[in-house]
């Protein structure tokens, strides 16, 4: 090689070299960004990244507007000049972008529920809010609507180093952490914007400090609202959840970790196993709809946690796990349908049925709400699995099950029957473009239409409407809005037991039990059970409005954790 040539590819990879040390520094760090999914919302967000020893990276997201906790980002990579992460939510979020070396920046798009938004990350902590002072605190709300119908509303003031924010919670819509805009005092005269809804709010502050009385103004309406502050003590009182179990265990506790091999995917979980020597009867628990955790975490409840600890103390080992892409779990959320989890549940079998501790002649799963769809799909694939229950377990079309769950929802918060009509309608509508488009790129320009036509008509702000029109154009509601799973049912022949609550909104049993019992006649070992006064949840409730979700102290009815208990024990004792 002439020698010139040599000098100048010495200089070359001295050159990648120190670009790809740029990069890597350009990533690591603070940065902050402002994303706007429609033209009425912005959110400020504030990521942080760090390289691993390993090369690769972490990283964690805040919506500041939406509250300060963060949330782990997945699947970084940053290479050369392109850098990517998804954010496993619902509906996941994913950023795709490359590095502008004049604006110092990563310049990029932003995609999630289907709809993309242009993203800028720019290096450093984003801007501080102002600081509204008198404020912080919780503040609990009755919003009066003319039906005669009070909704509780729950405003969370906080300052910090970033300034002044607040959110605010809908408890009887189940609706949490909804983005504040702006907030501002001026005196005694407080007020708040929720540009996201097109709600706002303007109240006078009373001497004390104490109460807030004012009128909350949305779609051209304005209602009186009053904010009463809660004491410290209450306000920083974690809720009261009895049954969550307590180390020491009477039993022992061991993280796992197992294959999905065709997906490539590595699972995390808990296997608990009862004391002593033998072989166990061993279960899956399967977890609902959502980025869920292995302990299936909800307002406080540790839903999976208690079941899985009931299980262990009766002499039967659980595993329960990430869903894939959440928490330890490697995978993509964004992407996974119920047809993947469902892989996914089939491998945890496997793995049970590997370890020497489980007798593999008894092991089955237990499903929950998605979960409870999920198992009979891993049941009629697989010979081996032994038997499973089904806990609120759809046994009609997603779609069906949405529109009923919807108007349930809307008359338990009060809402009159001509406005749940139009919003049937209106979700009707969405759907069935999803339904027969199935080009989620093509379906967006005609959801985008049909949000535009229902928010004039009907005055509301269009950016209120669009997430609920992205998210119905995911992968997992497209699956969900096809699946019919009766046919599926009647192909399982191991022992079935399906229960649901007579106090279910989410899956209603009158919907759903009777196409079950008939998808399962031919099955001469199911049992099909509607548990009086027991919600979606499977708590003691009054209405089974999700509202009462987190009011309830109880997480899992022992009547209820009982009866699968005892049905268990008794088929892996034949």
């Amino acid at each position: 090689m002439p020698k010139s040539i040599a000098g100048l590819a010495v200089a070359l990879l001295l050159l990648v070299a120190f670009r790809a040390s740029a990069f890597a520094q350009t990533v690591t760090g603070d940065w902050h960004a402002a994303l706007s999914p429609s033209p009425a919302v912005t959110l400020r967000l504030s990521l942080h990244f760090e390289r691993t020893p390993s090369g690769g990276y972490t990283g964690a997201l805040v919506s500041l507007d939406q509250g300060p906790t963060p949330i782990a980002l997945a699947e970084i990579a940053a290479t050369g000049d392109a850098l990517s992460f998804k954010l496993p939510v619902t509906p996941p979020g994913s950023f795709t972008g490359k590095w502008d070396a004049k604006s110092g920046a990563w310049v990029g798009e932003w995609t999630q529920g289907g709809l993309s938004s242009p993203l800028t990350l720019l290096p450093g902590p984003p801007d501080k809010n102002p600081v509204v002072a008198g404020l912080d605190g919780v503040w609990d709300g009755k919003l009066n609507l003319p039906t005669g119908v009070a909704l509780h509303l729950v405003l969370h003031v906080r300052t910090g180093d970033a300034g002044t924010s607040a959110t605010v919670d809908s408890i009887d819509q189940l609706a949490y952490g909804l983005s504040v805009s702006s907030i501002h005092r001026d005196g005694q005269t407080v007020g708040f914007e929720m540009s996201a809804l097109g709600a706002s709010f303007t109240g006078t502050l009373s001497a004390d400090g104490k109460t807030i009385d004012g009128r909350w103004t949305q779609g051209g309406r304005a209602t009186p609202l009053s904010f009463a502050l809660r004491p410290p003590a209450a306000a920083n009182a974690a809720p009261r959840r009895p049954q969550t179990p307590v180390k020491p265990y009477p039993y022992r506790e061991e993280d796992v970790t197992f294959d999905d091999a065709p997906a490539g995917v590595k699972l995390a979980g808990t296997l608990t196993l009862p004391q002593g020597a033998g072989t166990f009867p061993a279960v899956v628990l399967v977890a609902g709809s959502g980025p869920n955790t292995r302990n299936e975490p909800l307002l406080g409840h540790q839903v999976f946690l208690v079941l899985a600890d009931h299980l262990t103390r009766n002499g039967i080992a659980v595993l329960r796990y990430d869903k894939r892409g959440v928490g330890q779990s490697t995978g993509d959320y964004a992407k996974a349908t119920t047809a993947d989890f469902a892989d996914d549940a089939e491998a945890a079998a496997a793995y049970l049925r590997s370890r020497a501790e489980i007798d593999a002649r008894r092991v089955g799963l237990i499903g929950h709400s998605e979960g409870g769809e999920i198992v009979p799909m891993v049941a009629a694939k697989d010979p081996a699995v032994a038997f499973i229950v089904m806990m609120a377990g759809p046994g009609v079309d997603g779609a069906a099950i949405l529109e009923e769950q919807a108007q349930l929802i809307a008359k338990a918060t009060g809402m009159e029957d001509a406005k749940v009509a139009q919003s049937a309608a209106f979700q009707r509508t969405l759907i069935d473009i999803v339904r027969q488009e199935p080009d989620p790129a093509a379906a967006t320009p005609r959801l985008e239409t049909a949000v535009s036509q229902f928010a004039t008509v009907h005055a509301l702000p269009a950016a209120s409407l669009e997430p609920q029109a992205a998210a119905i154009n995911t992968p997992w509601f497209r699956f969900f809005f096809n699946y019919d799973p009766a046919p599926t049912l009647a192909k399982v022949r191991c022992p079935v037991l399906a229960l649901n609550g007579s106090l279910d909104l989410q899956v209603p049993p009158d919907q759903n039990l009777p196409p079950i019992r008939k998808a399962l006649a031919g099955n001469p070992d199911a049992e099909v059970d509607e548990l009086p006064g027991l919600n979606h949840l499977f708590q003691d409730a009054k209405t089974g409005a999700p509202g009462e979700y987190g009011q309830i102290e109880e997480t899992l009815s022992p009547a209820a954790m009982d009866l699968i208990t005892d049905w268990i024990l008794k088929h892996v004792r034949r």
